[in-house]
């Protein structure tokens, strides 16, 4: 029997092994999909080899430690910087990132009526979002706390800023790509801040999934259309699945499957 896993920190919460398994099981795949609470992301590639691992999909906070893991890294994945989907070929471990398509297809069926994007947080999803979204014609933006990982949205020529030198623009659209809300109550920027920018915003995403975040909450005080990260999730899980087994199923048959997860 195949084993993949999810790596990150933390792991207990996600879904991803119900959604596999669901898949496995639906077309026949002799395999099994677990979860690996992985502290030190400068270990994943020697626990993968530990637990002989077919393949393995990457959480926060180590998607940009998932990359330096891996033996070769698809082009979309090495752009970004971040990978979350790990195939093993061989001996060699093959970076992906499925989280981008994924989050890109989620907004595409929740709010047409967008051009302007804030992002909030820099990290790798923040990273992968922001470069599909590009890509698909959309102005992005990126809030972060600190400077330090603005450096590479910098160099790629995206409009960064940190809480101490931003003001406040109408964006239509504020998605929050940091994990404040996913244990605890916490909102991704300052609430004055971010109360500004709901206000004047069309809609907001946020990709935590299967928890009203206070980001959520706050938004919905202001009567806007709103979207946690599920849809993200599935459609960045069947991309996934379609990369464990070798592209021999279709989107539509994997995701039949998946679904039955977030029922």
């Amino acid at each position: 029997m195949k084993h993949y896993t999810l790596f990150g920190n933390p792991v207990s919460h996600s879904k991803s092994p119900c959604m596999h398994n669901l898949a496995f099981l639906g077309l026949g795949e002799e395999a099994l999909y677990t979860r690996t609470l992985l502290e030190d992301g400068t270990k994943l590639r020697e626990v993968f080899f530990e637990q002989g691992l077919m393949g393995a999909n990457v959480t926060v906070p180590h998607k940009e430690d998932a990359l330096r893991a891996c033996d070769e890294v698809d082009s979309f994945a090495m752009a970004v910087g971040a990978v979350n989907t790990i195939v093993r070929k061989g001996d060699k471990l093959h970076g992906y990132n499925t989280d981008a398509l994924g989050f890109l297809k989620a907004l595409q069926k929740f709010e047409k009526d967008i051009q302007t994007i804030l992002i909030l947080g820099a990290g790798g999803s923040a990273k992968a979002i922001s470069v599909i979204l590009r890509e698909a014609g959309y102005d992005v933006t990126i809030l972060n706390r600190s400077h330090a990982r603005l450096e590479s949205f910098k160099e790629s020529g995206f409009a960064t800023y940190t809480f101490e030198d931003f003001e406040a623009t109408p964006y239509d659209l504020i998605v929050n790509s940091t994990s404040a809300g996913l244990e605890d109550n916490a909102l991704p920027t300052p609430k004055t801040m971010l109360v500004e920018l709901l206000s004047n915003a069309k809609a907001s995403i946020d990709i935590i999934y299967g928890k009203a975040t206070p980001f959520l909450q706050l938004s919905q005080n202001y009567n806007l259309p709103t979207k946690d990260g599920s849809d993200m999730l599935l459609y960045q899980g069947v991309l996934a699945f379609e990369k464990f087994t070798q592209g021999r199923y279709t989107f539509e048959e994997i995701e039949k499957y998946m679904k039955r997860a977030f029922i």
